[in-house]
């Protein structure tokens, strides 16, 4: 948090007043804040000086605002990466990019002024798939949700008529399989990403009377670029294998360049849902670039599309689909683990010679991190300590669910990890590394 506020250069902050307590530690870190804004009239953090937000209004003008800008292409918002490789990046959004990629979130998840919103999905990432300016754009009504949970998310379902709501797989899983899950009265059309989603769970939720549009995209493309659209020829196909065609990520969203697979030199893979590449992009809804680091920018843009970083296979379709990541990132839940973060808190254990974090399959997260452990010679840990010595320096989230101790990890000749030996076992059995 200090980190992004310094660097973004950020002057006021805002803040829900039961999470301003998280403030106290790194107050003094902060280099450009002045004034911090609480909302909701709970009680206030200690040793934390707040303005009460109708007191920051009323200093406001009835002056109308200028809102017009000199270029389409000046920024709107720097929206921030997870930093799971290192400091988190200030990803650079133009008004011209947020604006196309609401009108595509309202075509492509079908909104209208008679639209009920459930905001299941965080307003802080990228900027709620840019649905905080969809829905405002097309008149349709938001039902906000201060914490996700199944039986609440159900309530307000039934109780105000919710007719669109988009979340991470995860968050599925815990509706569709919530005691009060029952066939929906109405109609209600969830959009989800963050992860691929399981055929299972698409078919699920069809049974549920919920219709899934699955997409596709990331931080740095304003949430979704991709769309598993609908064929009609589906309507045909078994459900399981119609669920398959529909856990695709799919082709490119309305307002942007085609989408590719690609392989090191640039090159299109064959498009026969073997050959994989990694997924490249660009067009009005790829950031314009990462705040004040150009070196990051321009590798990232290399060959004059932006790199994913995801590996995927192309359909003759045209859909394409992700098989593995191009980097050792365990997407857990929607959320990003670091596996080299994960390796250092475990080798900071006393006992620990060597630690190497691989992805394995979770039915509810996706992907949760397993730990394959060395240990020093004449010493012992069990597995509850090594966990708990991990959750003692991470957030809980990325501390990993199972440890399994070896005599020696697999290396290469060089003496690096050869992880994929690790993930081949436990990946046994399923279609794709991604689950």
């Amino acid at each position: 948090i200090a980190y992004i506020l310094n660097h973004s250069g950020a002057t006021l902050l805002v803040g829900d007043t039961a999470l301003l307590a998280q403030l106290e530690p790194i107050l003094d870190q902060l280099t450009t804040v002045t004034e911090i804004v609480s909302i909701d009239a709970g009680a206030g953090a200690a040793g934390i000086e707040t303005i009460p937000d109708r007191s920051f209004l009323e200093r406001g003008s009835d002056e109308p605002l200028a809102w017009r800008v000199n270029s389409e292409f000046q920024p709107i918002s720097i929206n921030y990466t997870s930093g799971t490789t290192g400091r988190p990046k200030g990803v650079l959004y133009s008004h011209r990019g947020a604006y196309l990629n609401a009108l595509g979130e309202i075509i492509h998840s079908q909104h209208s002024p008679d639209s009920v919103y459930l905001w299941t999905l965080p307003m802080f990432h990228c900027n709620g798939w840019c649905t905080t300016w969809a829905l405002p754009a097309i008149g349709g009504t938001s039902v906000c949700l201060r914490a996700v949970e199944p039986g609440e998310i159900w309530r307000l379902i039934r109780e105000h008529g919710v007719t669109h709501l988009n979340a991470a797989p995860t968050v599925l899983i815990g509706m569709a399989n919530h005691a009060d899950a029952a066939p929906i009265n109405g109609s209600l059309v969830i959009t989800t990403a963050g992860a691929p989603p399981s055929p299972t769970l698409i078919a699920q939720l069809e049974n549920l009377g919920a219709r899934i549009v699955h997409m596709y995209g990331l931080t740095e493309t304003y949430g979704p670029h991709t769309v598993c659209e609908w064929q009609p020829e589906w309507s045909d196909l078994p459900p399981g294998e119609r669920s398959r065609n529909m856990s695709r990520q799919g082709v490119p969203f309305i307002g942007v360049d085609p989408i590719r697979v690609v392989d090191e030199s640039m090159q299109d893979v064959i498009r026969n849902g073997e050959h994989m590449g990694e997924v490249v992009m660009r067009g009005n809804n790829v950031m314009l670039g990462y705040y004040d680091d150009p070196e990051a920018t321009e590798r990232a843009f290399a060959g004059g599309y932006f790199h994913s970083g995801d590996v995927g296979v192309w359909h003759q379709d045209g859909y394409i689909e992700l098989r593995d990541r191009s980097k050792d990132i365990i997407i857990s839940g929607g959320e990003n683990i670091s596996t080299i973060e994960v390796e250092q808190a475990l080798a900071s254990h006393e006992s620990v010679l060597e630690a190497a974090i691989v992805a394995v399959p979770h039915e509810k997260w996706g992907e949760r991190p397993k730990a394959f452990v060395v240990l020093k010679d004449g010493t012992e840990a069990t597995e509850r300590e090594l966990i708990e010595h991990v959750r003692s320096r991470l957030a809980h989230y990325k501390a990993p669910d199972t440890v399994e101790i070896l005599d020696q990890l697999p290396k290469t000749s060089t003496g690096k990890i050869q992880k994929y030996v690790l993930r081949e076992k436990e990946w046994s059995g399923y279609e794709s590394r991604i689950n």
